[in-house]
């Protein structure tokens, strides 16, 4: 039985709940080869009707046709899509970076689920936002433009969109975990027990216990500190994106090096003989549409 306002949670549960299964069906069936424009045309039939998310996969299939593209259709779905979810999404159709589809697509479904899991919840914004950053520090999309994206993410109040700015000024300046740190609630602490009667500039964001794990992460790799969140906090955890090692891809590039290699070496032939034809040769067999290893 599908939870929903009535039963004390919030109306976005449901969204958050239908986005992350739209996002993981739309991964499986990338897998399996079917074209992106296929799998909108039929995905929202599968979606819980109640909510609005069938209308937004529609207007994407719809989009889509005319823009060979998913990214522009999030991004005029503003009202109903996050920024961050639409950066997502342009970076993965970027050919310059590295972000495939299928793992951004995953991103999203990771978010989502989180999202549904503390709907309602102020702490989910510390382990939403936490994810966020990791995210685009892992994938290099760009403090810039990623954190820009976040800071409008409507699930921040204005004292973590004041935050989320200082960190896109301070990303690569200042260690992140003394960031989390220095607005944790154990920082407060820490202070009261020298200055009784210390009260911060601006309010705490993060959690005690965020705090002492952020205290107990400085001077090291942020990994480290974004690994103890998910061990220690149930934080969502950031996809990492697989080096390719796919053995017949391999074997199909070295066997088309090896014709060039032998037409080239028959044209060597040929011409030493004196007999040359470049009508003869063409163009090397099956080596224009190898992919990259």
């Amino acid at each position: 039985m599908t939870p929903n306002p009535a039963d004390g949670l919030p109306p976005e549960y449901e969204e958050c709940v239908e986005q992350a299964y739209f996002f993981r069906t739309f991964r499986e069936r990338l897998a399996e080869n079917l074209p992106s424009q296929d799998i909108l045309g039929t995905i929202h039939e599968d979606v819980l009707p109640s909510t609005r998310l069938p209308m937004a996969i529609e207007f994407l299939a719809s989009d889509m046709k005319v823009t060979g593209r998913m990214s522009p259709g999030f991004a005029r779905l503003g009202h109903y899509f996050t920024p961050f979810q639409t950066f997502v999404v342009q970076q993965a159709e970027d050919d310059k970076q590295r972000l495939t589809m299928p793992v951004a697509l995953l991103i999203l479904e990771r978010e989502a689920t989180y999202k549904s899991q503390g709907a309602g919840k102020e702490t989910t914004r510390a382990g939403l936002f936490v994810y966020q950053f990791e995210t685009i520090a892992r994938n290099r999309l760009g403090y810039d433009a990623g954190l820009t994206s976040v800071k409008l993410d409507p699930i921040y109040g204005p004292d973590w969109s004041a935050y989320v700015e200082l960190v896109r000024r301070s990303a690569g300046v200042i260690d992140f975990c003394d960031l989390v740190y220095l607005r944790s609630t154990q920082h407060v602490l820490d202070e009261r027990r020298r200055f009784p009667n210390y009260e911060p500039a601006v309010p705490p964001i993060f959690g005690e216990r965020e705090g002492r794990i952020a205290k107990a992460s400085r001077g090291r790799d942020p990994l480290f500190l974004f690994a103890a969140l998910q061990r220690q906090l149930s934080y969502p955890e950031v996809p990492r994106v697989k080096k390719r090692d796919d053995v017949d891809v391999q074997i199909e590039t070295l066997t088309a090096k090896v014709r060039e290699l032998e037409t080239r070496l028959r044209m060597v032939e040929s011409e030493f003989r004196g007999q040359f034809d470049p009508t003869q040769f063409g163009k090397p067999e099956g080596f224009r549409d190898v992919p990259e290893v």
